[in-house]
């Protein structure tokens, strides 16, 4: 079914580059300036938003073996991300029972168990608490009540999703709206992760609004690769996970009458964004390749920044496919810190000005239409009635 899926989105983008259109938003969005800026804005969307949603986390080939962990802070709290000993991912509040100490750096590795550096108390994969320093002296409690605080983790199309906050009660299946079913075109299980490297930016939204941009990249890209692509987008969405591709003119010609034969390569081009924080971008540099960015908001309103992780469908295997890798990697670090960062952190500063009431995007620019109206219907929504938003969009 999400082949078919694809072959739909193929025909119609094929359907609108003969014909010389794309599709349009009804009339031009109005987003208060304010909105980037202003820190009672900013609050409401890291508790609403940063601290309620599944948040993509991880990806499977940073622990694909049980014992393999991945240790790190989102939405200000610290997390664990482990595959336990049946091949189960699990996340944790990266904090002891005991006395809330953390128990593990910020990095990777392989473990048997977290040992916390406080106290020496320990937990499984599984995150039952296993061991207690001196025992008798300690006294006698419930060991089974008092092993890690898991958190909801869910693992699909290679990628992992975690819930900051324990008591959620949004299903993520339901969240995903079908999403993940399309992503599982790429096969991410099998894939290589080449390398990672962080990229400070604006406002996340600022950022945000740039993955889901195709207008402005002969422009701003002119010396990079920005006259290699047009500026016009055809957007698909999944509740508030988004696709943006573009016409495809002659396209039919060139692939055939035989739609078994198209390549899933060539199907799943474009951008794909999963809300609220990452975008996967296909590159080929060293081999088929995707640039997954994860965005997480900073320590003020006008701060962002990005992990970049350059995933290759297969690692490597010589010098030059290395070499050729790593340039893509570099390459694409500047342009994102050169080029997109740099234009947004001078729009930050511009916008915090005051001088603005609003910014606009236009008609052509519905992914940021459909983003928009996400951020603020969540936002608005109770906890209780999140899984009912997502059941109606």
């Amino acid at each position: 079914m999400s082949r078919e899926q694809l072959l739909q989105m193929a025909r119609n983008n094929i359907a609108h580059g003969d014909a010389g259109t794309i599709p349009q938003a009804k009339e031009i969005l109005k987003v208060p300036a304010c909105n980037y800026y202003d820190e009672g804005r900013w609050k409401l969307e890291m508790k609403n938003i940063f601290n309620r949603m599944p948040l993509m986390l991880a990806m499977s080939a940073e622990i694909k073996k049980p014992g393999d962990y991945k240790a790190m802070e989102a939405s200000g709290i610290p997390i664990i991300i482990v595959r336990d000993k049946n091949g189960q991912v699990r996340a944790f509040v990266n904090m002891c029972s005991h006395r809330g100490a953390q128990l593990m750096e910020e990095g990777s590795g392989n473990t048997h168990r977290f040992t916390c550096p406080y106290h020496a108390w320990s937990y499984n994969t599984e995150g039952d608490l296993i061991g207690v320093l001196a025992p008798k002296d300690f006294g006698e409690f419930d060991k089974t009540e008092n092993g890690l605080e898991e958190l909801p983790c869910l693992e699909k199309a290679g990628l992992v999703w975690v819930t900051p906050n324990p008591h959620s009660t949004l299903d993520i299946n339901l969240f995903l709206s079908g999403y993940d079913q399309l992503l599982e075109n790429f096969g991410f299980e099998d894939w290589h992760l080449f390398g990672t490297q962080r990229v400070d930016g604006p406002n996340w939204k600022i950022a945000y609004d740039g993955y889901m941009d195709l207008y402005h990249l002969p422009i701003l890209h002119k010396n990079t690769f920005g006259p290699d692509f047009p500026n016009q987008a055809i957007y698909y969405s999944w509740g508030p996970h988004q696709r943006v591709s573009g016409p495809m003119k002659g396209m039919a010609k060139m692939l055939g009458p035989d739609e078994s034969q198209w390549p899933t390569e060539l199907l799943v081009a474009g951008v794909w964004t999963i809300f609220p924080h990452v975008s996967i971008a296909g590159f080929d540099g060293g081999g088929r390749a995707v640039m997954i960015s994860q965005l997480f908001p900073g320590e003020t309103p006008g701060t962002s920044y990005t992990v970049q992780n350059y995933l290759m469908e297969k690692e490597p295997s010589s010098e030059k496919l290395i070499r050729d890798a790593q340039n893509q990697f570099e390459f694409l670090r500047y342009v994102v810190q050169e080029e997109d960062y740099a234009t947004g952190l001078k729009q930050q500063k511009a916008l915090e000005s005051g001088a603005k009431e609003y910014v606009m995007f236009g008609k052509n620019e519905e992914g940021g239409h459909n983003f928009h109206r996400w951020v603020d219907h969540i936002i608005d929504t109770k906890d209780e009635d999140l899984s009912k938003l997502f059941m109606t969009g």
